[in-house]
């Protein structure tokens, strides 16, 4: 009864499975948080990095054909739509509003928060296959691997860009918008660089490309403290 209903709606299960490792992560970036956000602009937050799924999806088909074969520079403009969407609607929900983005690390929270969106649908999607064959095991499988991967280049590089806004959340407009474009251009370069070498040597290296992303996020987590205590 229970793999009928999977195979007849397998949308559910696999966006429960991929929910999960984006809860467990979204608590973890919460409870960092010392001074606790209005769960409503979480809640939108959330929802606004879903909403980036199905509007780069549609923009990655699109621009497809025309860089299809071409390694380095497909893997870039595809990071480039997510982290640019991703930010752009996290951007317009929140942090342009100042009576919520009212301190540094603002900027870090909001962002993660809306990447661990961008994952939930995304680790969705990629589910959909196995859950639909009904093969619990890989469904297992795929989605501890997006949990310890995937998803976490994803909190890396929203992060990046939330920690350069952080650093210069205190100085003048000029160099707010010059950190938030090498924030942007360190993002994308992160994200293509994981890309990449999961397509061209995630069997040979899995160890230690997963290695490199944990050591993102330990980098990560020391340049949030750092953030939490600038005046």
């Amino acid at each position: 009864m229970f793999l009928n209903f999977i195979t007849q709606y397998p949308f559910v299960l696999a966006f429960l499975v991929g929910l999960i490792p984006a809860l467990v992560w979204l608590w973890f970036w919460l409870k960092e948080d010392l001074h606790p956000e209005p769960a409503k602009m979480v809640t939108l937050s959330f929802l606004g990095g879903i909403l980036a799924v199905f509007i780069v999806l549609p923009l990655q088909q699109f621009i497809y054909p025309y860089v299809v074969n071409m390694d380095v520079l497909s893997f870039t403009v595809f990071a480039t739509l997510e982290e640019l969407v991703k930010f752009g609607i996290v951007y317009f929900i929140v942090l342009r509003n100042k009576t919520i983005d009212d301190e540094p690390v603002d900027n870090i929270i909001y962002l993660i928060i809306s990447a661990l969106g961008f994952v939930a649908l995304e680790n969705t999607l990629f589910l959909m296959d196995p859950v639909r064959s009904g093969d619990i095991l890989k469904t297992i499988i795929t989605g501890n691997m997006r949990f310890i991967g995937a998803s976490l280049i994803h909190i890396i590089s929203s992060g990046t860009i939330g920690i350069f806004m952080a650093l210069s959340f205190y100085k003048n407009y000029l160099q707010r918008k010059i950190y938030l474009i090498m924030g942007i251009i360190l993002a994308i370069i992160l994200h293509t660089s994981f890309n990449l070498l999961i397509i061209n040597s995630a069997e040979r290296n899995i160890l230690l490309i997963f290695g490199i992303v944990w050591i993102g996020i330990i980098l990560l987590l020391l340049l949030f403290e750092k953030v939490k205590h600038l005046k």
